[in-house]
């Protein structure tokens, strides 16, 4: 499944990376800005408390967008808990899929343009492409291609890489997101990239927000619903079909 694979790679690499590589692990970064609160803490300590604080969270919804150098987009709005329960969408050039995972399957419902895009090129395709209309196709659980996109740790492992390249940012004033309060964070990189991190000041500090802004991947996203329970409804048996099977009929 060629387009599975692509929707995968492109969200986990594509979004995990490029949305979160502004978070921080301690460090002695401190900048200036407001000390309240997280008072007498760096602006390094400070995102790798909301970096722990969102890996462990029972769940999340992120909603986000990024661009490559080559100029394709990627557009993610996903729940996604600790068991891999997930739903949402991903569009990408013009095309988009739907996503569930629901005990061990996952389902990918993909509009015309995806499937064309997906299928280019191999044999058969212009007799699946009737068959894939409005349909969930199922793919199990532990498919290497597709696993990642529903494995909520997998979306947020970005921020444990490359520990000495996220380090020395600042901390600004405080503002609002999504009706929460978030203390700013920012960073700027020797690629020219400007990197800004929202983490909550009541609560969890959670991730809130994070943006990439210049240089030649730039994204955003915020992140929501922490701790809500994500529950998927399957898709009814005669909406679903078996991609596999499907190619072999």
């Amino acid at each position: 499944m060629r387009g599975s694979r692509l929707l995968a790679a492109m969200t986990v690499a594509g979004l995990s990376s490029a949305l979160l590589a502004g978070c921080g692990d301690d460090g002695n970064g401190s900048g200036g800005g407001s000390d309240k609160p997280f008072a007498g803490q760096s602006a390094d300590q400070i995102a790798g408390k909301a970096v722990a604080a969102t890996k462990q969270a029972k769940s999340l919804h992120i909603k986000g967008d990024s661009r490559q150098p080559n100029g394709a987009s990627l557009t993610l709005d996903l729940s996604v808990d600790q068991q891999k329960n997930c739903d949402g969408t991903v569009q990408t050039q013009g095309s988009r899929a739907d996503v569930r995972h629901v005990g061990d399957t996952f389902y990918l419902r993909g509009d015309e343009q995806y499937w064309e895009k997906s299928l280019k090129g191999q044999p058969g395709a212009a007799k699946l492409l009737p068959k894939l209309k409005d349909k969930w196709v199922k793919v199990p659980a532990e498919d290497a291609v597709t696993k990642g996109l529903c494995d909520k740790q997998g979306l947020v492992k970005a921020m444990d890489e490359d520990k000495s390249a996220r380090k020395g940012m600042r901390k600004g004033d405080t503002t609002t997101v999504g009706g929460q309060e978030a203390i700013v964070l920012t960073k700027k990189t020797s690629a020219g990239e400007k990197l800004t991190l929202y983490v909550a000041t009541k609560g969890e500090p959670y991730i809130l927000r994070t943006t990439t802004e210049g240089g030649e991947k730039p994204s955003s996203a915020t992140f929501s619903d922490y701790d809500e329970d994500v529950r998927p409804q399957k898709p009814a048996p005669g909406e679903t079909v078996d991609l596999r099977q499907l190619a072999k009929s």
